[in-house]
């Protein structure tokens, strides 16, 4: 089959495409013909080494994915051969840049009718996220105010509309050029990142849900009220450190599971939530959209075309 792969660690420009090993369908697993890829934060990352060196090469790395079921692992009673599906591999597990993915049954659900597989994959691991981060890490409650800092990316753009749908105040930030499109999601109020501090514009708030990490990250505690809480996405494995001891720092577990998978589908297929901006590019084109993905200066999703 054709994939997307690295032979070494370094930047996006170390993905090639060509012909890469076929997976097969263990016990519990299905054979997916992929149709699109998403193109997330964490891919560059792999490419880069900085989770540590993989455990094998050439690597095809790819977290979410969007495909038909070609083939039935012994055990498969949920899915037949046909069934469009999306999914997020498992946890530590990247294969989704390839023709094909063998994955577990059990952390898949049936695609959406009403969005195509480019639609679909471009939903599975932000919905993933943002729905552990605000509804199970959070806990966020109607009448509550939330900063989601980065709103204008995938996941955080997910989170907005989850919040608002939970009945929420929603505060967020971005830079000019993304506030129309900010605004169609629902925000009650967003802020310029390059002209205004946010720590002088808002305060006292319930809960932060913060997607960009570094100085931003660590200044989340100081909007907080007494028994708020925050949650990171982007500053590793833990929530960076503060000297508040009235408030909490959360690092969203984000498992893998259909449950949640069927609630990114729930919302979506009641209007709740909507598909994100999306860019595409073929899965030729990998290096190129990761590079974009590493620059960080685009909005929606990243999308490969895989056939």
């Amino acid at each position: 089959m054709k994939a997307a792969f690295f032979t070494k660690h370094g930047g996006p420009e170390e993905l090639q495409y060509g012909e890469y090993k076929d997976p097969v369908a263990g016990p519990g697993q299905v054979l997916v013909d992929v149709h699109a890829a998403s193109v997330n934060g964490a891919d560059w990352r792999v490419v880069a080494g900085s989770y540590g060196p993989v455990g094998f090469l050439p690597y095809s790395p790819g977290r979410d994915f969007s495909g038909v079921v070609s083939a039935l692992g012994e055990g498969v009673k949920d899915f037949k051969i046909g069934d469009e599906v999306f999914g997020v591999c498992d946890v530590g597990i990247e294969a989704a840049y390839a023709e094909k993915v063998a994955i577990r049954e059990a952390i898949i659900a049936k695609k959406p009718a009403k969005l195509t597989h480019v639609e679909t994959a471009a939903v599975a691991l932000i919905g993933l996220t943002a729905l552990v981060s605000v509804e199970d890490t959070l806990q966020l409650k109607a009448g509550e105010t939330i900063l989601i800092q980065g709103g204008a990316g995938g996941v955080a753009s997910f989170a907005i509309q989850i919040a608002k749908h939970i009945g929420a105040r929603v505060i967020t930030t971005a830079s000019a050029a993304n506030h129309a499109y900010l605004q169609t999601l629902g925000p009650d109020q967003i802020i310029d990142y390059n002209k205004d501090d946010f720590t002088k514009v808002v305060s006292n708030i319930d809960a932060v849900f913060d997607t960009v990490g570094g100085d931003v990250a660590t200044h989340a505690y100081d909007v907080l009220k007494p028994g708020g809480r925050a949650a990171f996405i982007a500053s590793g494995a833990n929530a960076p450190a503060t000297t508040r001891t009235d408030v909490k720092g959360l690092r969203p577990k984000v498992g893998r599971d259909r449950a949640h998978l069927d609630r990114i589908v729930s919302l979506i297929t009641s209007g709740a939530v909507k598909v994100p901006e999306i860019t595409t590019f073929a899965l030729a084109d990998a290096a190129k959209a990761n590079a974009v993905s590493k620059g960080r200066h685009f909005r929606g999703k990243l999308v490969l075309k895989v056939r």
